[in-house]
């Protein structure tokens, strides 16, 4: 695959600095290492190494990843490591795509509040599917599935929503039966809409009740309790989105589809589409758009567009990913084994490449996305080996990242 012309990157190391110099204050900490991160990613800031072909001689330089899950170019060999992981959690049964959303006014809120009303949304979400699906009137079973926080829309606005990645079916209360959904139909959604926004309003009031939410700018008002009341009051008079999409045809097709959303970040380098004159210009499709349209363009302000990337910055340590029901870490192993046992499935699935060996990357990144980093590109024929180690231009404060 060809490399993008241009880059997030090219955005933060040409009009960077002037955002920091403008944003101030107002910038998190979390944010500034991020846009570092970004901005020296593969390049003789962080180090690498040279490469040779011990056939023909040619030479490349190879220069270190930030490794940060914010960062667009580093997610490919993470994406991939995380679909081979999960290939042992697959069953064989129709699966199902269900997407939780809030209203435009909780979004305002989650930018100023993210680890508390994320945490909402994860937790309201689990609890609602979980209900549903023990209530013997729709399916009667414990499911189990895994939830992935997105935080963006296709402008970079707030847009906190889980795409929840559900088997078609789940175990019986005694454990002795397998209960399957109806083909095609999982549960109703609109029961999961109604029991979602009263558990989030819930957890938000009681959040708001002990103090835990910040409101600061336009959100100031909200600090008085009666402005507070009412507005909660119009949020239960909202409909909340919660839509289920076409289920997969089959494990495999669960995979491939899955990890396009699982380490996604706001806006990937292949949607940019020039930088001029201190303006951004990338591609931009309006799902709200009723009939649906093609995809368009949309050109901010370079400062803009890097004050929208770093609103979906989440807080260290913060999992985007997580897992529910049979999936959940406790269980997960001995549910899976009597999910397959109650399907007629072999105990486990082997997986395509051995997780502990070998550790060296360029190994690993072959293993798992079966592109040879050691074939010369010039000739085809001989290895490349390494030749020279680049130390980093500088010594910095570490980079870390809490994926």
């Amino acid at each position: 695959m060809d490399r993008p012309t241009l880059e997030v990157a090219d955005i933060f190391r040409r009009y960077g600095q002037a955002y920091r110099r403008d944003a101030g204050v107002s910038r998190s900490s979390a944010q500034g290492r991020v846009m570092t991160a970004i901005e020296t990613c593969r390049t003789a800031v962080l180090g690498g190494h040279v490469e040779a072909c011990d056939a023909c001689g040619h030479q490349r330089i190879a220069y270190n990843s930030c490794a940060n899950r914010h960062c667009p170019k580093c997610q490919s060999l993470k994406r991939a490591a995380w679909i081979h992981d999960r290939q042992a959690d697959i069953l064989d049964v129709e699966y199902f795509h269900v997407v939780f959303t809030v209203p435009h006014d909780v979004a305002a809120l989650a930018a100023q509040n993210k680890t508390p009303v994320y945490n909402i949304l994860f937790r309201a979400t689990a609890v609602t599917l979980r209900t549903i699906a023990a209530d013997p009137t729709h399916l009667g079973a414990e499911i189990g599935f895994f939830a992935v926080l997105h935080t963006w829309g296709q402008a970079l606005t707030s847009h906190p929503h889980l795409h929840c990645v559900v088997p078609g079916g789940g175990l019986s209360p005694d454990g002795t039966r397998w209960i399957a959904c109806r083909p095609g139909f999982f549960l109703p959604v609109r029961v999961l809409s109604r029991l979602f926004r009263r558990l989030f309003l819930q957890h938000l009031q009681a959040a708001y009740d002990t103090d835990t939410l910040r409101f600061d700018g336009s959100l100031a008002p909200l600090r008085d309790r009666p402005t507070w009341t009412r507005a909660l009051a119009g949020l239960r008079q909202t409909e909340w989105v919660v839509y289920a999409k076409r289920p997969f045809g089959g494990p495999q097709q669960v995979l491939d589809y899955v990890g396009r959303y699982t380490h996604r970040v706001a806006i990937a380098n292949d949607r940019l589409l020039d930088i001029d004159g201190g303006h951004v210009r990338f591609s931009y499709k309006d799902y709200r758009a009723d009939p649906p349209q093609p995809p368009t363009t949309m050109t901010l302000a370079a400062g803009e567009f890097i004050r929208r990337f770093l609103l979906h910055v989440l807080p260290a340590g913060f999992h985007r990913i997580r897992y529910y029901g049979f999936l959940g870490a406790r269980h997960r192993r001995e549910k899976l084994v009597r999910c397959r046992q109650l399907l007629g499935a072999p105990a486990s699935i082997p997986t395509s490449a051995d997780t502990t060996s070998p550790v060296e990357y360029r190994d690993r990144a072959e293993a798992l996305t079966g592109v040879s980093l050691r074939v010369c590109p010039a000739c085809r024929h001989g290895q490349m080996i390494v030749i020279e180690r680049l130390l980093p231009a500088h010594v910095s404060v570490p980079i870390l990242d809490t994926s």
